[in-house]
């Protein structure tokens, strides 16, 4: 029978040679948009750092120092532990289920000793790493072969229906996208694709006579938003006003009348984009996004620089996530699309948000810093 053998080949540097390979550049734009979020939550506190700026201070200090002690970790070791890390947090997802947290008609949270811990977030991230370290030892023949791609695909629908459960539908959403989007980078032809997304349109009225109430509530108020201003149309309608009132320039740092008057909800979690863009305009709403587009690119590099499979495929699916998280939040508060429970990254008010994007960053930063470690497979006669 033939068998199968590891090779590695890494470039022999110390635990100093690593620090110096971090890319600090991309540290520094981290660092800057985390600088935004604490401007941002300073404002919807009303001119204070308590009780939101603080906090957020804080996590990311704790988040960056955990981002950079990932960063020197093998990036092997990291792969040995993407499966084992897929089935905690399914079981996690499980617990969540029969113990978790209610909050707001939901159960999403574990109550880990005062601290709450949301799994579907981590979810993501090992959803990423499972699917990487199924692909990247596959041939073409391999990928291309349907049986190969039920394993990953059954990988993806079970922490799907059971986020699904909780229900957030918008983390299931994107946690099901981060997973197509690894297909993609892996190889699959677009045509399995269209397979797999042909039955979607006639699933809809299925899918929408199951869904809760407040969801059902937040399609209708996308699609009329006007029918119900005090209600159910209420946050989006407020949104809009805050974004277009702030013009061009915006009204000025803490001066927003609709976020400091409490017109807008949220503020400091799902739509504190939209406080930005009434306090500092188009401009510094463009200006935000042009940062967040440097962070989705420079992940990317990073994949396209990294000279293993498995650490390419990591880095564009953690890339993949950052960039899913950023568009349906903007995109949720400009009315482009449902109105759904999901946070801008490093901006908005949130622990496990914060900390989960943080890990993600420490494993995309441990793909750069491991960049020349080199993985074969060879099949001896």
């Amino acid at each position: 029978m033939l068998t199968e053998r590891r090779l590695w080949r890494e470039p022999s540097f110390d635990l100093m040679g690593k620090v110096f390979r971090v890319n600090w550049l991309y540290v520094l734009l981290l660092c800057a948009l985390a600088g935004v979020g604490y401007t941002a939550l300073y404002s919807a506190a009303g001119g204070s750092p308590e009780p939101y700026a603080t906090r957020h201070a804080l996590r990311f200090s704790f988040g960056l120092v955990l981002m950079l002690a990932i960063g020197m970790v093998d990036i092997r070791f990291i792969a040995r532990l993407a499966w084992p890390a897929y089935v905690a947090c399914v079981g996690l997802l499980v617990l969540v289920l029969r113990m978790g947290h209610v909050g707001k008609g939901a159960q999403r949270w574990l109550d880990m000793g005062g601290l709450q811990l949301q799994p579907s977030e981590m979810m993501k991230l090992a959803l990423v790493l499972a699917l990487a370290a199924w692909f990247h030892r596959a041939s073409w023949e391999r990928i291309g072969n349907p049986l190969f791609l039920i394993p990953p695909l059954i990988a993806i629908l079970i922490p799907v229906g059971l986020i699904l459960k909780e229900p957030n539908l918008g983390t299931a959403a994107i946690t099901g996208l981060v997973g197509g989007a690894m297909f993609f980078a892996a190889g699959v032809r677009w045509w399995k694709f269209m397979l797999v997304l042909a039955p979607v349109p006639f699933l809809g009225t299925f899918v929408y006579g199951h869904l809760h109430d407040y969801q059902r509530a937040r399609i209708d108020t996308f699609l009329h938003p006007e029918s119900d201003p005090l209600g159910a149309g209420y946050n989006i309608i407020q949104s809009k006003i805050a974004l277009g009132s702030g013009g061009m320039w915006g009204k000025g740092f803490l001066q927003g009348t609709q976020g400091h008057l409490d017109f807008l909800p949220e503020k400091q979690t799902d739509f504190i984009f939209t406080m930005i863009g009434e306090e500092f305009g188009l401009v510094g709403g463009l200006a935000v996004m042009g940062l967040l587009c440097l962070i989705i690119l420079g992940g990317m590099l990073i994949a396209l620089r990294c000279r293993n499979q498995f650490g390419r495929l990591v880095a564009f699916g953690i890339a993949c996530n950052f960039f899913l998280y950023v568009f349906v939040n903007i995109a949720m508060v400009t009315g482009a699309i449902p109105v759904g429970g999901v946070p801008l990254p490093l901006v908005s008010h949130g622990g496990s948000a914060m900390v989960t994007v943080m890990v993600g960053f420490g494993i995309l930063m441990s793909v750069h810093v491991h960049r020349d470690v080199e993985f074969s497979t060879r099949e001896p006669s």
